[in-house]
């Protein structure tokens, strides 16, 4: 039995679609329905989150003809930086990436996750995606976005909303139909969207600050 099997065999014992398991993994289902065929390889990372959350051992996958699983997985990422911009430039970052200068940014910060060439972060303002829950994302913390992501149900986006032209930091959600911005503190509305918002990208990464 392969990793990729294992991972099926473990996830299907849970009752998991591989949808569930996207969302609590923090990646697409693609990635994993090509890594249980045995089609791609996963980062150490997501390995590693995908047995802790699947209860997997590494003795279970060594014992299953596995020792050499830390072979076949990729090298980590090594770091790279992307640039610490304001929330005005964020709203045009659609229009404006191209145009973005080193010079433009006064602080350049690190990530293994891969941004993309017009990768960027942005310091988070409010408390309405802050919770008791994980993931939480307190005011200042930092998040870096990935322009041009796919728009995943569950994931968390930085989006403009064309009316207001504003922009804004929320979850997106979609259930019965319908489509939503979700805060996750409770004491915020969630927004309803009919295609009056663009979503300028896709939160893979974040950071603590003041620790």
């Amino acid at each position: 039995m392969d990793i990729g099997q294992s991972i099926r065999k473990a996830r299907k014992a849970k009752g998991w679609t591989l949808e569930e398991l996207s969302h609590r993994v923090e990646t697409d289902t693609g990635n994993l329905s090509r890594l249980e065929r045995g089609k791609q390889f996963a980062s150490k990372e997501l390995l590693s989150r995908i047995m802790v959350v699947l209860g997997i051992e590494l003795s279970q996958i060594q014992d299953a003809g596995m020792s050499n699983v830390q072979m076949a997985l990729q090298p980590s990422r090594a770091p790279k930086e992307y640039p610490l911009i304001s929330w005005v430039i964020a709203g045009g970052w659609a229009e404006s990436s191209d145009n973005f200068h080193p010079g433009d940014a006064e602080e350049w910060l690190p990530s293994t996750e891969n941004a993309g060439d017009h990768g960027f972060w942005l310091d988070v303002r409010g408390d309405s995606m802050t919770c008791n829950g994980n993931p939480s994302f307190p005011e200042g913390s930092r998040i870096l976005v990935q322009p041009e992501a796919d728009v995943i149900s569950g994931k968390y986006y930085v989006v403009k909303l064309l009316d207001s032209g504003e922009s804004t930091f929320k979850q997106y959600i979609e259930d019965a139909g319908l489509k939503y911005l979700r805060p996750l503190n409770p004491n915020y509305r969630t927004i309803q969207i009919n295609g009056n918002c663009q979503f300028i990208g896709r939160v893979i990464d974040t950071k603590m600050t003041g620790l």
